[in-house]
Parts: structure tokens; C-alpha cells; sequence
């Protein structure tokens, strides 16, 4: 294998979040579009058709690597620290089968379960989608194999590369298989009367049942983008090797025996596949719970529940009992949103896992204050004025995002939630890293054990608010309130108590607060003051900027950000250098 120098296979925290958060944010943005064009195209309900299979999918998924994913990354990172470089070869054979057997016993309990989970959220033409996901749960292991391993050599590239192959099909491939379906399926019946076989007596009535097999079409994309994500890796490991030379494999202590490797990553694998599983599980049940909460609405006190979206729902929708999915379906098109921000946040967790076991491995202790203070500082940096800018600016982004006139009434009735789920989004975002240092640390147990009580309390909560009529969807976003915000402070607190040390919060989150909450004010004010000179589209547009412009300038005026996170950036140094040329760090 070809030795890699010693910057390639080991990137600082921000280098590494860099490296995947520019990944990440080019694969949200990918995804965005994919669920922008397919809204744009099947409205309402067959975006509560799409979330509808991942909700399924999720935990099973979970279930499948059952945590072994971050077991590796961390193992692989301590095992380098020690210098134990046999180990780390070792890691990798053993993981193969472990998620090969996985990948396949929970694709086949996808396929099975797919018949059983149409019938209880009342949503049978879902079946197509989920049929249509399942493999990727298989490929997605596959892929697991080598992303653990990478990411606990701190490369982040590989993975990076993986996600953005998987993204590109979702959108290409899995786009135009979905507008061919449907163009066929319409054409069948313009032609004929019939789609599938199945007697129409009207478009409505033909497109509502092309759709189905259309979002199936368009989740095809997405298992053949986990395909080549898995022949990327296999082919870049294979002909790229890890990094570890030859000289260090001979210094390196020979290899601790099999069943030793596998306790250790068992023993760390499983707290943090339950909290997974919990978590994903904990959703499905959520968002089975909303659609048929608001299902039991629609049967017995439905003008209430019209009411308060008045002529928003449209009547095809109502005649063919589908109230639930096109609600679900309008919840989805925020979610999208909150998704992006999630997304970049988790990238911190999974690139502070590694900096922070070595830290922690090698007792440095003013090495693990650094660390820790710069996930924080750098996660609440990104999720607060994310959040605040989706609440204050929910229905002018979404309008921009969600431009069709096909989903305007979903547009309307998503940004009521979003304006509230920007104040969930922030601790959402903000519980992943924490615990992913949790992990890092060794109390691999802690997350399970606050998402387990996080979770109850959401459901509680869920099952409560959205049986109220007057609240319905909006409930699942106060439910998530109550259970991140329990499981943020929470964790933070379990975690300067098992490090004894505690962060600087006024440099972490005092300053970026008060810089965001001003960045809100100037987004508000903006976009109201370019809406009477622009149309809507630009003035969300330049409300946005603004708003990034005035952050920025906050947070430099308050010495919020350190010189040491910049200088940890590509290009970090030059960066410092103009900076300090005008006094904005020190």
C-alpha cells in the first residue's frame, strides 16, 4: 500500500470539518434540490410518501451497524495514539464481516417490514418507496467498513468523496427515473385510460396513483448512489491504502488477539448503537404517532382540524383520505431545511471524535480543553444564527427554495413550522457533538441513557399536542424542544463533570448569542425594508447576506472567534495575517 504523508492521513479538527463540511453542505444542497424538484412535481403527498420510507428505514438502518461505525473510528484513533499500527490493520478485517451479515439480515427485515409498516401509518401506496430504499441499508454498510476507518485516521476524504457520489446519483439518476415513470404512467393513461393496469377516471385520479410508483422511482437513485459510494471506497482503499507505512507496521507492538479487538469495539459499539437505535426508533414512532394522530383527527373532529388551514388542504387530497400524509408531507418540506444545519453540526461530531480521543488517550489535559472549547465554540457559531435565521425568515425561504406554484399552500403551511423549528434546530444540532465527545472520552453510555429519556419525553409530549386539533403538526416540533434541550444541557453538564473542566461559556456561547441574536434583527428588519425596492426572491436573497455580513462583524467586534480555530482552517494562515493587520484577533 502507498504511504501517505503525514498531513494527508491525519487532519487537525477543523481541517477535517472542513474537508467534510464542504462535503456536506454541496450533498444537503444536492439534496435540497432533489427534494425541491420532486415537491415541486408530486406536492404534499408524495413528499409524506418519501419521509415516510426513511422513517422505516432509520433505525433499521441503525440497527445494521449498530454503532460500530464510531466504535471503529474511535478504537482506530486510540490504537494510532498508543502507536499500536497492527491494531489498526486488524480493525479493519474483523469489521468486514461484521457488516456484511448485518447489512443483509436488516435489508431482508426492510423488505419484510415494509408490508407490515404501510398498514399502521394507513398508508399503503408508501409500499413502492420503501421496496425501493431497502437496499440501500445493505450498501450503506458496506460503505461503513471504510468510512469508521478513515475517519478514526482523521482522513476525512474518503468519506467526503463518498457522500457527495451518493448525493450525485439521488439527484441525476434518481430524478430523471422518476420523471420518465411518470411521464410513461400519464402517457398510459392518455392513451389508454389505465395506469398500471388500474382504471382511471380522471388526471387526478391518475396522477395520484402514478405518484407512488414515481417516488419509488426516484428512491432507486438513491440505493444506486450508496452503490457507487461503496465502489469508490473499496476502489480507493484498495489502490490507496490507509497511510500506515511499513516502517511503522514493524515498530509497531504485533497485534492483540481477535476476540480482544472485538470485545473492546462491542463494548463501545454497543451503548452507542442502542442510542442510535433509540433515536431512530424514538423517530419512526414520532412521526407514525403524527400521522395517525392527526389520521384520528381527520375521523372524528375533522372541521376543526380544517379549520385552521382553511382552503390550504386541497379537496383531492381530502376525497382520498391522504389529510395525514399531505400534512406529514408539508412538515417534511421544513424539515429539509433543519436538515442542512443537522447535517454540518454532525460533521463536527464525527471529525471531534478522533482529536478528542487522542487528547483524552494521551492525558493532555490543556490539549483537551482546546479541543473541546473549539467543537463547542465552532458548533454554537453555526446553530444558533441558523436557527434564529430560519424563525424569523421561515416563509421568505422557503417561498425561495420551494418556488412552484404547485406547493404553495405547502409552502404556506411549512413555514408556520418552521418558524418554530428554528428554535428546535438549535438544540438538535447542538446535542450531536456534544455527545459525539461523550463517546470520545469513553462514556459511550451517557447518550443512550439521555436519548432514551429525551425520547420518552418527546413521544409523551407528541402524542399530547398533536391530538389537539388547533396544534397538530406543530406539536412534534415542541416535542423536539423539550427532548434536545434536556439532552443539550444535560449532556454538557455530564461532560465538564467527567472531564473537570469547564469550558469558557462566555467566549462559546454568551458572545455568539448576543452576535446572533443581533444577525436576527438585521435579517428581520432587511428583509422588510428590500421588500418594498425588490421582488420577494431577491429580497430574501439580500436579507440573507445582510444578515451574514452583520454576523461576521459582530463576532469579529467581540473577539468571538480565536486565532488558534483560524489558524487550524485551510488557508488558515492567511486568513490570520489580514485579520491581524486590521485588529479583529489576537
Amino acid at each position: 500500500m502507498k504511504k501517505k504523508n503525514k498531513q494527508e492521513k491525519s487532519q487537525s479538527f477543523l481541517k477535517g470539518a472542513a474537508i467534510l463540511g464542504s462535503s456536506m453542505v454541496i450533498v444537503r444542497l444536492m439534496g435540497m434540490v432533489y427534494k425541491i424538484l420532486l415537491s415541486g412535481m408530486y406536492g404534499g403527498v408524495g413528499t409524506g410518501l418519501f419521509n415516510s420510507a426513511y422513517a422505516l428505514y432509520n433505525p433499521l438502518f441503525m440497527l445494521s451497524t449498530a454503532g460500530f461505525p464510531i466504535a471503529i473510528s474511535r478504537t482506530v484513533s486510540e490504537s494510532i495514539a498508543k502507536k499500536r499500527y497492527r491494531d489498526v490493520r486488524q480493525i479493519h478485517k474483523l469489521s468486514v464481516p461484521i457488516f456484511v451479515i448485518a447489512g443483509l439480515i436488516c435489508f431482508l427485515a426492510m423488505v419484510i417490514g415494509s408490508f407490515i409498516y404501510v398498514r399502521v401509518i394507513n398508508a399503503p401506496n408508501a409500499i413502492f418507496a420503501l421496496l425501493c430504499l431497502s437496499p440501500t441499508i445493505f450498501f450503506g454498510c458496506l460503505m461503513s467498513i471504510y468510512r469508521g476507518y478513515f475517519e478514526g485516521m482523521r482522513n476525512m476524504t474518503p468519506t467526503a468523496v463518498s457522500e457527495i457520489i451518493e448525493a450525485a446519483c439521488k439527484l441525476f439518476l434518481g430524478f430523471t427515473a422518476s420523471f420518465v415513470t411518470m411521464k410513461l404512467c400519464m402517457n398510459s393513461y392518455y392513451s389508454s385510460g389505465y395506469v398500471l393496469g388500474i382504471k382511471c377516471a380522471s388526471e387526478a385520479e391518475a396522477n395520484g396513483a402514478a405518484i407512488p410508483i414515481a417516488i419509488g422511482a426516484a428512491i432507486t437513485g438513491i440505493s444506486l448512489g450508496s452503490f457507487f459510494g461503496f465502489i469508490f471506497l473499496f476502489v480507493r482503499y484498495k489502490r490507496g491504502g490507509d497511510g500506515i507505512s511499513v516502517a511503522e507496521l514493524r515498530s509497531s507492538p504485533p497485534p492483540r488477539k481477535n476476540n480482544v479487538i472485538i470485545r473492546t469495539l462491542v463494548r463501545t459499539a454497543i451503548p452507542i448503537g442502542l442510542g442510535s437505535i433509540v433515536m431512530s426508533l424514538a423517530d419512526m414512532i414520532d412521526s407514525t404517532l403524527v400521522m395517525q394522530r392527526i389520521y384520528n383527527i381527520m375521523e372524528t373532529n375533522p372541521d376543526a382540524l380544517l379549520n385552521v388551514y382553511g382552503s390550504l388542504i386541497p379537496d383531492d387530497v381530502l376525497m382520498s383520505n391522504n389529510t395525514h400524509t399531505y400534512l406529514y408531507g408539508c412538515y417534511g418540506i421544513a424539515l429539509t431545511l433543519m436538515m442542512l444545519v443537522t447535517a454540518v453540526t454532525q460533521v463536527f461530531g464525527t471529525t471531534a471524535l478522533p482529536s478528542v480521543t487522542a487528547a483524552w488517550t494521551g492525558g493532555d489535559r490543556t490539549k483537551l480543553k482546546e479541543s473541546m472549547e473549539t467543537v463547542l465554540r465552532v458548533t454554537v457559531l453555526v446553530t444558533i444564527p441558523s436557527g434564529i435565521g430560519m424563525s424569523v425568515l421561515a416563509e421568505p425561504l422557503l417561498s425561495l427554495i420551494y418556488s412552484s406554484p404547485n406547493v404553495a399552500n405547502e409552502v404556506e403551511i411549512g413555514s408556520k413550522v418552521l418558524a418554530v423549528m428554528g428554535i428546535s434546530v438549535i438544540f438538535i444540532a447542538t446535542s450531536t457533538p456534544l455527545c459525539s465527545m461523550l463517546q470520545a472520552i469513553g462514556r459511550v453510555d451517557v447518550p443512550l441513557k439521555l436519548f432514551i429519556a429525551g425520547m420518552i419525553m418527546k413521544i409523551v409530549v407528541n402524542y399530547v399536542l398533536v391530538g389537539i386539533p388547533e396544534i397538530n403538526i406543530q406539536g412534534a416540533n415542541v416535542g423536539s424542544i423539550v427532548c434536545y434541550g434536556f439532552v443539550t444541557v444535560t449532556a454538557m453538564f455530564i461532560l465538564c463533570r467527567e472531564t473537570r473542566i469547564t469550558p469558557n461559556f462566555v467566549s462559546i456561547l454568551i458572545k455568539p448569542l448576543i452576535a446572533a441574536i443581533i444577525c436576527g434583527v438585521a435579517a428581520y428588519f432587511s428583509e422588510i425594508l428590500f421588500d418594498f425596492v425588490f421582488v420577494q426572491r431577491v429580497a430574501t436573497i439580500l436579507a440573507i447576506l445582510t444578515a451574514i455580513v452583520v454576523y461576521f462583524i459582530v463576532l469579529l467586534l467581540i473577539r468571538a472567534i480565536k486565532r488558534e480555530d483560524l489558524l487550524q482552517m485551510p488557508k488558515g494562515n492567511k486568513i490570520v495575517k489580514v485579520l491581524e493587520k486590521r485588529r479583529l484577533i489576537r
